[in-house]
Order: C-alpha cells, then structure tokens, then sequence
C-alpha cells in the first residue's frame, strides 16, 4: 500500500536520548527545558524575531484572534483546511469569504476590499500548500482599512520571501506541526511575531493567563506543549535538511514524469523558496480525476482531495455560499502521495497509473 503520507520518525535512540532525560528530570510539560530549547532552535533556523511552541496549529489560530482582541468579521479563504474556518467562529467572530487566484490558490488580494464592511476587523489568510500569499497587496489594504492580518502558514514550515521568512508577515502568523507535516512535533504549532507585546501577551494566554504563582494577566487557555511532543521536535529538527532535499527529488520526478497529464500544479510565488511540503495537481475535468483515484485505489495507492469540498458550501454552522473559483478548483484537485521514504520507483509507479489511465479515458 502507497498511502498519501507518512509521518517522518527520527532513529529510536536519537528520540530515545531525550526520552531518558525526561526520566531522570520529570519536568513533563509546562514548558520544561525541551520546549524551551526547541522554541529557541526553531526559532534560529526559521531566523524569526518571536516564537512560541504551542499545542497544535489550531490552538495557535485561536490565540491569534484572542491576542489581536478581533471581533466582528474576519475575511478568509474557503480553500484551506476546517480550522481556518472554525477557528473564527470559536472565538465568536463571523467569517467572511473571499474567493481565490485561479493561479496560486491563495486567496486574491483583488476580491479583498469589496468584501471590507464596517464590522471588518482582521484578514485571516492561508499559504495553500505553503505557497505564500500576495503578503504585500495584502498588507497594502489592511493599512489603508486599519485591519489586522493573521497568516495560517500551517503547511508553510521553512518558506521564505528573498530570503526573509513567510512568517515575518503580518501581525501574527502561525504554523502546524502535526505528524502530517514535513517538519513535525507529533502534534504542536508555532506563533509568530514581530511584536513584542503580543508575544508577551500571547506567552500570558498560553498558560492560562498566569502572571506569577498567584497572579493573572490576562484570559488564557492550556495552550502548552509537552517535553515528550518537544523531544520529537528536536529529533527531527536535526533531520529537516534531508527531509527537504528528498522531498525535492520526489517532487522534480512528479514533475518529470506528469508531463503530459492533463492538470497543472499551482503556480508558486516567483521570489520564494519551496519546501516540497504537497505534490498538488488541479485535473482538467473532475471527471479524470475520479477515474485516476479509482484507478490508483484498485492498486492500493492513496491520494487526498485535498482541500474539498469549499469551506463556503458545506458547514452546517454557516450559510453556504457560492465560490465560483474556489468550487471549480476544489472539485478538481488533489495531492498525490508524498513523504521522507516513498522510493522513485514507486513514484514512477504512480505515474505510469495516472498516464495509462488518462490514455485509455
């Protein structure tokens, strides 16, 4: 079986290591000297000015709203993962949605404005598959309306913008490292910013609003990690350069090989890195992509329609609305198996499927 992934593991005595560490201390969690070594390593190499280790990439989104004191409506995009969406409408705000680039997937800084109201507080964006938004236009129009601006950067781990880091921008970003992810903690998220108040702040609400033993500063939640989450953390932080560079060869085979299929990758932003973090196409019809799922499941082979269907169409806590992009890509799209030891060979494999599949359609 070829699933759509598998989560990268370090060797067992590297993780083993740390494990005895954890034995001999039993500091667990509450931020012992795992998560605070791992919060300055990571925040060395994404070369970030503030960073927090927190307990998953959605937690990190609702901390964001809660720390920005957002209210009323959030402009977002209806082609991310649930908890762009959810997390919104946790914290009591209403989300709004504008449709996405055809091109990069992303939502269009272009359709942004007509949607501000006087209820507009903030703009909640995603770098779709780690694929950085139009971060300038975007900025460009929050000045001018005095809005806030949340990057979800969850599968954006180690991008950058000639050289300077995708979560440098906007007032908070945040980042997923759960399993999935090509950088992972197990389960864990990142917040970033460049403002030192708002880390100060947000350091209050990861746990629980303590200010001292006996003493608050602000409303908070358990938003802490554990040593053991950490651990894995470090691990694999120390892998992340191989990680990368085989996920790139994977993904320049895809490329060499899908030639002729009939389906386009998103175009990535010019002036920034890649981090090989999905293999998206979008296929001509949803019709071709029906049949090469069924035909790569019949060989035991995975893909992920991922993301669909549009966040717009289907919460049963929101009015549905129409999307005509983000509808038309959604039904289209999906993301072929990718992770640290899935062999050429079986990438070839893939690709001879989907071909002969196509060909015989």
């Amino acid at each position: 079986m070829i699933p759509v992934t598998k989560p990268f593991l370090p060797a067992k005595e590297v993780y083993q290591k740390y494990l005895d560490g954890i034995w001999h201390r039993r500091w667990l969690t509450n931020m012992g000297p795992l998560a605070s070594e791992l919060e300055l390593k990571l925040k060395a190499h994404l070369d970030v000015k503030h960073l927090l280790f927190v307990t998953n990439g959605t937690v990190a989104l609702q901390m964001a709203i809660k720390a920005l004191n957002l209210s009323g409506e959030i402009i977002t995009t209806p082609f991310s993962f649930i908890a762009t969406t959810s997390c919104i409408v946790w914290e009591s705000c209403k989300p709004v949605f504008v449709d996405i680039d055809e091109h990069s997937l992303n939502i269009d800084p272009n359709k942004i404005e007509q949607a501000i109201t006087e209820k507009t507080t903030a703009i909640l964006a995603t770098h779709v598959y780690g694929n950085p938004c139009d971060v300038l236009a975007i900025q460009k129009i929050a000045d001018k309306h005095n809005l806030k601006v949340i990057y979800d950067g969850a599968h954006a781990f180690g991008v950058s913008i000639n050289g300077k880091s995708i979560f440098e921008y906007g007032d908070i970003s945040t980042c997923s490292l759960h399993a999935t992810k090509l950088y992972h903690s197990i389960e864990g998220g990142l917040i970033i910013t460049k403002e030192a108040n708002l880390l100060k702040k947000m350091a209050y609400i990861r746990n629980f609003g303590f200010n001292g033993a006996e003493a608050f500063a602000e409303l908070g939640i358990n938003g802490k990690n554990s040593e053991f989450h950490a651990a894995m953390g470090l691990a694999n932080l120390d892998m992340i350069t191989q990680i990368h560079e085989n996920r790139r060869k994977l993904c320049e085979r895809y490329d060499e090989k899908l030639k002729t299929f009939k389906a386009i990758k998103p175009l990535w932003r010019h002036d920034a890195s890649q981090n090989y973090a999905y293999y998206p196409v979008v296929v001509e019809s949803e019709a071709l992509l029906h049949k090469s799922i069924e035909t790569l499941a019949a060989h035991e082979i995975f893909v992920r329609r991922y993301f669909y269907p549009s966040l717009a169409s289907v919460l049963p806590y929101l009015e549905p609305v129409e999307m005509p992009i983000t509808d038309s890509i959604a039904s289209r799209v999906m993301c072929l198996p990718l992770y640290e030891d899935l062999t050429v060979e079986e990438v070839d494999l893939i690709c001879r499927l989907i071909l002969r599949n196509q060909n015989n359609s």
